[in-house]
């Protein structure tokens, strides 16, 4: 991206501002009026199907996505598609096994979701300091990738630049979540998924123009290109090297497509669809919407490799980050016309876009669960206005940290931070959802366990993993303390995690589960089936 004209960096960074300024004149427009929960947690139940599954969608396709899939399509291939179509499933397993229970259990959070069965506090505290573990991670390394994104795009260097970069979009994406709430970071949601579609599906078109429009021929020409021929196509490669290639495929799997799924700042948009039709509606557009993209980023990661070849986008960025962009790019061919520059800036805008939203989102959940399931249980008298004082409160109480911590880890490999979210939703969340709305006999100490069982053993085996030390691309690469033969912990800690449930709930003793048996059951119909809805 060193070739960039100054007139296409200049051109970048006006959309950029004006992007910027636009999105937080709309949070400001559209966010709470009135001091009224309902409005600045779920805006009201108001989004119709399409533009509540945009936005479903658009907290689900987060930059790590954009960014990070695309390398791994590009330098990897077939793994790597496997992988992107994986995103694809998780949202399917969401909306035909979770996302109705989810809609009539909770409320606002997902602490509202499982004290629905199980009340008290120690459960609402729970549910938060796991969703703050599984996002606060995810915060990292998109914050990191803002400042990242601005030096690569636009020029800049050295490291102070980098970190003023991180510092101002950190405070926007605050703002985001403090001012618009639900509604607002809704609408930048739509925003950016309008615009990620539409110039990725400009790009795609050009990219398979170049080849005749035989896909054939692109993955051909990839495979070429890769410089590992068939092998490019074929199963492993990204695993090669490794004890057990299939079983660090079939874990790394499991951690996408459980774990996606069921990510806070995903399952917090099932509470703001006004009845179960409407989130059965919800998720078939976001569904659609997600496997339209990842025939998109596959077309273009595929093409990135084609047309440069996977040396090229190594040499750049070793993790493939910036394969995405170099793919659309290099559709546009040398010697860009005005038209093509133009259309070039709307890829690098929606790219930051992508960034902005995915954060702000994040930090909303994070802030919501922190206002409403820490706070306003403990003070029980706390009016609707003070409760969302304390939500825009918790907002800069999680984004002010995440942003200093971005500062300080830009400069390592932030893979390790992603895959840990996911396992965190795998092997935690992921059971905790399916006991808590499926099993009758589910006990609180069940749902403790698995929460901070789970939890914990993906916190103990991380470190263990080769993408923290043991290889040239690990976050540090200058160590080996390798202990884990694999890239993600889901093969050991997603069975742990139900493993635990089923624990707890069997120490509870048989009173507890007859008890909590019968207090599921008197929830049974609103959970399941949709009743009238309990705040």
């Amino acid at each position: 991206m060193n070739g960039l004209s100054d007139d296409s960096q200049t051109l970048s960074l006006l959309a950029f501002t004006a992007i910027a300024t636009v999105t937080l004149l709309l949070c400001v427009m559209t966010g709470p009026d009135r001091d009224d929960l309902d409005e600045f947690y779920t805006g009201y139940n108001s989004l119709s199907p399409l533009r509540n599954g945009m936005a479903i969608a658009g907290d689900y396709i987060s930059a790590a996505t954009v960014l990070g899939t695309g390398g791994v399509i590009a330098i990897y291939g077939y793994d790597g598609i496997v992988l992107a179509l994986s995103t694809a499933l998780s949202l399917m397993l969401l909306m035909f096994l979770l996302a109705e229970p989810l809609r009539n259990a909770g409320r606002f959070t997902m602490g509202d979701a499982f004290a629905r069965r199980m009340p008290g506090r120690s459960v609402r505290i729970t549910a938060c300091l796991v969703t703050l573990a599984a996002l606060l991670p995810m915060m990292l390394v998109q914050l990191a990738g803002a400042g990242q994104l601005l030096s690569f795009i636009l020029g800049f260097s050295g490291e102070s630049v980098q970190t003023g970069c991180i510092i101002g979009l950190g405070a926007l994406m605050i703002s985001y979540a403090a001012i618009g709430g639900m509604k607002g970071t809704a609408l930048i949601q739509m925003l950016k998924m309008v615009m990620l579609l539409g110039s990725g599906a400009v790009v795609a078109a050009l990219l398979l123009n170049r080849f005749d429009w035989d896909p054939g021929a692109l993955f051909g020409a990839a495979a070429r290109q890769s410089g590992e021929g068939d092998a490019f196509l074929s199963s492993g490669l990204w695993f090669a090297g490794g004890p057990a290639p299939e079983l660090d495929m079939i874990s790394t799997q499991l951690a996408v497509v459980l774990g996606g799924a069921c990510l806070p700042h995903v399952t917090m948009r099932m509470y703001t669809a006004s009845s179960a039709r409407q989130v059965r509606r919800s998720m078939s557009w976001a569904v659609s919407t997600t496997a339209l993209f990842v025939l998109i980023i596959t077309v273009v990661g595929v093409g990135a490799t084609a047309l440069l070849g996977r040396a090229a986008v190594v040499q750049a960025d070793p993790q493939g980050n910036s394969a995405y962009l170099l793919g659309s790019r290099a559709a546009f061919g040398t010697g860009m016309s005005t038209a093509e520059t133009f259309l070039f800036t709307t890829v690098t805008a929606a790219v930051f876009l992508t960034l902005l939203a995915s954060v702000a989102g994040m930090i909303l959940a994070c802030a919501n669960s922190l206002a409403h399931d820490v706070f306003a249980t403990r003070l029980r008298e706390l009016s609707g206005r003070h409760e969302m004082a304390l939500a825009r409160i918790s907002a800069l109480a999680v984004g002010i940290p995440a942003v200093l911590l971005a500062t300080l880890a830009q400069h390592r490999s932030l893979q390790p931070l992603v895959t840990f979210s996911f396992c965190v939703g795998a092997s935690a969340l992921a059971p905790a959802l399916v006991y808590s709305l499926f099993w009758r006999r589910y006990t609180r100490t069940g749902l403790l366990a698995t929460l901070i069982g789970g939890t914990l053993s993906v916190l103990l085996l991380m470190p263990g993993t080769n993408l923290v030390s043991g290889s040239p691309h690990s976050a540090f690469p200058e160590a080996d303390f390798n202990f884990f033969p694999f890239t993600t912990t889901g093969l050991a800690t997603i069975p742990l995690g139900f493993a635990f449930g089923w624990l707890g709930t069997v120490a509870s003793g048989g009173r507890a589960r007859a008890e909590h048996r019968r207090r599921y059951e008197a929830v049974e119909g609103w959970i399941l089936a949709g009743a009238t809805r309990k705040g």
